[in-house]
């Protein structure tokens, strides 16, 4: 069984079994992806929000929806693509000589909802891997602790020595096993539970936003003759 006085993380991690290794390997990958999402998350959320209040600003100052469609629709952002998903739909619509109000309000919410979808869908992509990790990190944790403290008892058995010397490397790298994947969990989980809440209020400033959208078509439709 292999013995360290150096009780260091680097220490517990290089002299710990090469099964603990692959475990705390594991644990300390994840958790710097998990890191690296996070941070990346929290600037595209960021990102988002502003291009939001952007485009509002200069929704609501603008003079036509055709215009501002001009100017605005081709930019790379959820809340323009929803804007354009309501003015192409509303185009096909109203092309025909005999417009079909009921049936364009319906295509109109249909349009703008199933683009909404497709966004929040893409911005919460990796979201998933937060969660696996949050759920997942401690029990691959507690795997390696079973591992370490089955190493222990396999040393005392040999070594016929219950002694804290002799047990007390294995213990420790057991511990350390839990305690990375603690620390890969814990991060995961507020990550996820946070960004959870921020893209629930995104979608709901997109859904507010379509729906005012729509509300102002459904108008237009009406004067239409």
């Amino acid at each position: 069984m292999p013995t360290t006085n150096d009780f260091s993380p680097l220490g517990l991690f290089l002299h710990a079994h090469i099964e603990v290794q692959i475990v705390m390997g594991l644990l300390a990958l994840a958790s710097l992806w998990s890191w690296a999402i996070i941070f990346g998350f929290g600037v595209k959320i960021a990102g988002v929000r502003k291009a939001i209040d952007r485009f509002e600003a200069e929704y609501r100052e603008a003079d036509s929806i055709d215009e501002f469609h001009r100017r605005a629709a081709g930019r790379d952002q959820p809340i323009a693509r929803i804007f354009a998903a309501g003015v192409t739909e509303w185009r096909r619509s109203t092309a025909g000589k005999t417009i079909d109000r009921e049936g364009t309000r319906e295509r109109l919410g249909m349009a703008m909802g199933t683009t909404i979808a497709m966004e929040i869908d893409k911005l919460s992509d990796r979201l998933n891997f937060l969660a696996t990790v949050a759920a997942s990190a401690p029990f691959v944790g507690l795997f390696g602790t079973v591992l370490g403290i089955m190493y222990s008892f396999i040393g005392i058995a040999q070594e016929q020595n219950a002694g804290l010397a002799a047990v007390g490397p294995g213990i420790a790298e057991a511990l350390f096993a839990t305690a990375i994947g603690l620390f890969a969990a814990i991060p995961a989980l507020i990550g996820y539970n946070r960004y959870s809440h921020a893209i629930n209020r995104v979608e709901a400033r997109l859904n507010r936003f379509a729906d005012g959208f729509h509300a102002t078509l459904s108008r237009r439709l009406e004067s239409e003759s």
